[in-house]
């Protein structure tokens, strides 16, 4: 089984290509340059790989939810590549692929990704075996408004949404974690594991079926709204 992955759903581009269960992945924290940069990666990959495009069974990307910009690149190289290649397109969750970076293979798990505008994408997942059973829907909101899956604590935290807005996130639900990680980020890595799961299910989605989550229609505040959240931010800090 060989198979391509995109993620540039964040401030990070990453791109993987899985060969036979072995995995070879490019990794940078570079905004603005994903469009540049990726395409480059996935054929270095390749080259190193010594596998041809056409060799591909199929393609992978994280479908967001994070950057606008970068969850509709990663959908279009996806799309373009397989529809060239006649192949399917894997799309798997952001979130789910963050939240496989939660270390020491912890039961439940609490991805979040800045999303920026004082709020942060959220999903709570269970990890059975190598699964990762998804809880709760995903949801986009302020870090006052998230809710863990259920009341009780022992969750690992991991994504850069527990940094945002000054931590607010982490410590509202402090007494329910048992570690944070804040500077993690999605890699095309973990959406080729979770894509090669969806493989392994029999699942082989056509490119044109496959859609980004976006989770909110706006991608900027309006001036009311900005003013209204640096008013926020000053009464908090008493400035």
């Amino acid at each position: 089984m060989r198979l391509l992955a995109f993620e540039t759903s964040t401030e990070a581009c990453s791109v993987a290509l899985s060969v036979d269960g072995q995995v070879i992945e490019r990794f940078e924290l570079a905004p603005r340059r994903h469009a540049e940069l990726a395409l480059p990666w996935a054929q270095a990959l390749l080259d190193q790989a010594g596998v041809a495009k056409s060799q591909l069974d199929a393609i992978a990307v994280g479908r967001g939810p994070g950057a606008f910009t970068g969850v509709r690149l990663a959908i279009a190289l996806g799309q373009g590549l397989a529809l060239a290649l006649d192949r399917p397109l894997l799309s798997v969750s952001t979130l789910q692929a963050l939240a496989l970076r939660a270390p020491g293979k912890a039961a439940r798990v609490v991805a979040a990704i800045d999303a920026r505008m004082g709020e942060v994408y959220s999903a709570c997942y269970r990890r059975q075996g190598e699964v990762l059973e998804a809880l709760d829907a995903e949801t986009v909101g302020a870090p006052e408004a998230v809710a863990l899956a259920d009341g009780e604590g022992g969750w690992q935290a991991v994504g850069t949404g527990f940094a945002a807005v000054d931590g607010a996130l982490a410590a509202r639900l402090q007494d329910q974690l048992i570690a944070v990680d804040a500077g993690a980020l999605p890699h095309a890595a973990d959406v080729a594991t979770l894509a090669l799961q969806a493989w392994a299910r029999g699942e082989r989605p056509s490119p044109e079926s496959v859609e980004p989550a976006y989770l909110r229609n706006n991608v900027a505040l309006t001036l009311e709204e900005q003013q209204a959240l640096r008013a926020a931010k000053a009464a908090k800090t008493g400035g």
